[in-house]
């Protein structure tokens, strides 16, 4: 079996399209999306009707569930993305389900209990990202009987293997670097060998410009200045 894995597009149309066109050549038995596939200031509904078209196995992430039923304080780029979408968009944002499975695979956002906790990296106040420790990862995946475990939410692509032997792997963010110097667009690839499972941690270049005045038309220089350069914290500046 061979797996792409995306996540964590955040509206970034032009950035998914260009790891579903790397995606194409790799020869993958299937696509698997880990959810926030709409929360930018860039072309939410854009990437709601791709991914729509595409009926890719998914989960849903945090911001996918903020979009559908809001919350006390709503951030303003859910807000934003809620209001372009259509009704059968915000239906089939609705209907995403919080886990999943492929076979041996297990597919969630953040950790397999929670679409909030940063699972293998975390990130500080400052923007600078942090390790977790083995005991902290290890303890989150208590219960999952599954030889992957795929993971977003982070926006930081890793992959590591648990003292049982059960490969975690984080594909990082298709459409919104977080503090890693990368503004490339990133997605992984899982293959099931003949001694078990491995990873490749893929980064795509693609028009980052192209993607950074679509922030700026929508009023988000900070957003513009994460995809042109992949150091910002867009929210934090």
């Amino acid at each position: 079996m061979k797996l792409a894995v995306l996540s964590d597009v955040h509206g970034n149309l032009h950035a998914l399209d260009a790891v579903l066109e790397d995606i194409a050549g790799q020869g993958v038995d299937q696509t698997v999306a880990l959810g926030d596939f709409l929360s930018g200031p860039y072309d939410p509904a854009g990437v709601a009707d791709r991914l729509m078209a595409l009926d890719l196995q998914s989960v849903r992430g945090n911001h996918d569930r903020f979009i559908v039923n809001g919350r006390k304080d709503d951030w303003e780029i859910d807000v934003l993305a809620r209001n372009a979408l259509s009704a059968a968009q915000k239906d089939w944002l609705a209907g995403i389900p919080a886990t999943g499975r492929v076979g041996d695979v297990f597919l969630c956002h953040g950790t397999p209990s929670s679409d909030m906790v940063l699972w293998l990296t975390g990130i500080d106040d400052d923007g600078k990202a942090f390790y977790r420790s083995q005991e902290s990862i290890t303890r989150e995946a208590e219960g999952v009987e599954a030889e992957v475990l795929l993971c977003g939410h982070t926006h930081i692509a890793r992959s590591l293997r648990l003292g049982d032997g059960r490969l975690v792997v984080n594909p990082g963010s298709v459409g919104m670097p977080l503090a890693i110097g990368s503004p490339a667009a990133h997605y992984a690839i899982i293959e099931k060998m003949t001694h078990g499972w491995r990873s490749s941690l893929i980064a795509v270049p693609y028009d980052n410009e192209a993607a950074a005045h679509q922030a700026l038309d929508h009023g988000y220089p900070t957003w513009a200045d994460s995809v042109r350069s992949g150091w910002s914290l867009p929210w934090a500046l």
